[in-house]
């Protein structure tokens, strides 16, 4: 259903243009990036280190406690998703889950809500400050040195930009009562066609290459989602390597279980897969962060276009620092987008949905055109992630 964005010809075009890039850099201007961001960083990530509420009084002023979660319009906003209408009476029995447990809410409850996949009842509800499902992320995805791996290496940056801001437009029109937040989505561990000298079957971008991603973000007040594709590399040894930057409150993680490897087959020979210790690894390291630097919950994104891609998701642990989405990222005419979504989204619930439009393989016939905004919200759940490649 997908075309192997991360292998063949354009992972040629990678690697040599990594080649040539290598060796344009020198070392002291690597470390002048570097010295620069970590400044940068550092000095906007103060206020979270110098400020912390102690329940008390500082030189006769009161001080106020940390904010917290609205837990209600957190409800609210998921159930609209799920499409539960007010007068349904699983909308009551959904926002009574965690009240006081009188009989009847106990027994509306036990009954109501048995047969109720989405919204998922038993996520835990996230930290102050999440995103979701308070915005709607919408994402360009690619790598700078491919035009054949997505929109953010096809197009020069104001055009990129330029057609980001249309979609956001376009989503806010669709769904007036969501915010949403433009993402550049950068594919900073490319699957290779190459083993590599460590035969790993990956190439991890340069470091300028992701500043330049998150320049691009903040031009257009947005985040950055670091993409990963492990080849036959493991999150395990793919994630530190990336640490400093998914420690920065404005970044996010997305893992691509088509490219990892697990029998050693090159990527794009087969379709890889993720089981739920890889995912909750991801969730669990990124908890680590948000407690560790007192970040705002992490997203992580699960892309997923069949069964296998993904195993065992009733295991799959959200947690309160990590909202997981699953991104049905397979592409094909508007029916069979449709038909995949309902195939390995819906009946497996974890937390949040995303789906990915691709502005040319989607075309491709018997395609009639893009989904519209109206047939994504349509879904149930509703994506709250949109990604366009």
């Amino acid at each position: 259903m997908r075309e192997k964005h991360g292998v063949g010809q354009a992972a040629d075009m990678l690697e040599g243009a990594l080649r040539h890039r290598h060796m344009a850099l020198g070392a002291a201007v690597i470390a002048c990036v570097i010295a620069a961001c970590a400044g940068i960083y550092f000095l906007g990530a103060l206020p979270f280190f110098s400020l912390a509420y102690d329940g008390g009084r500082i030189d006769g002023i009161t001080v106020q406690p940390p904010p917290t979660l609205d837990t209600h319009e957190y409800d609210v906003r998921q159930l609209a998703l799920a499409h539960i209408a007010t007068s349904s009476p699983y909308y009551d029995a959904f926002l009574e889950r965690f009240a006081s447990t009188t009989a009847t809410t106990a027994a509306s409850s036990s009954v109501s809500l048995a047969k109720l996949e989405w919204p998922v009842a038993d996520a835990p509800y996230p930290e102050y400050g999440a995103l979701l499902p308070f915005h709607r992320i919408v994402a360009y995805y690619g790598n700078f040195y491919s035009k054949g791996m997505g929109v953010l290496g096809e197009y020069p940056e104001d055009q990129v930009l330029t057609m980001l801001e249309g979609e956001v437009q376009k989503w806010e029109a669709a769904d007036p009562s969501t915010p949403v937040i433009p993402a550049i989505d950068y594919i900073a561990v490319a699957a290779q066609a190459g083993a590599g000298k460590d035969g790993k079957y990956r190439a991890r971008m340069p470091d300028d290459q992701i500043d330049h991603a998150l320049e691009m973000a903040n031009r257009v007040h947005g985040i950055v989602i670091l993409d990963v594709q492990v080849g036959l590399s493991t999150l395990q040894e793919e994630l530190p390597a990336l640490e400093k930057y998914l420690a920065m409150p404005n970044v996010e993680l997305a893992i691509d279980p088509e490219f990892s490897m697990k029998d050693g087959v090159p990527p794009g020979d087969e379709i890889g897969t993720f089981n739920a210790a890889d995912i909750n690894y991801a969730a669990h390291y990124l908890a680590t962060l948000v407690q560790l630097h007192h970040l705002p919950p992490k997203v992580l994104i699960v892309h997923r276009f069949t069964y296998a891609m993904v195993t065992g998701t009733n295991s799959i642990t959200p947690l309160p620092e990590v909202q997981i989405v699953m991104d049905m990222d397979g592409w094909g005419s508007q029916a069979k987008k449709i038909g995949t979504y309902n195939a390995v989204i819906n009946p497996y619930p974890v937390q949040f949905t995303g789906i990915k439009l691709f502005y040319k393989n989607d075309l491709k016939p018997p395609s009639t055109g893009l989904l519209s905004t109206s047939q994504v919200l349509d879904l149930t759940p509703a994506p709250i992630f949109i990604q366009y490649q």
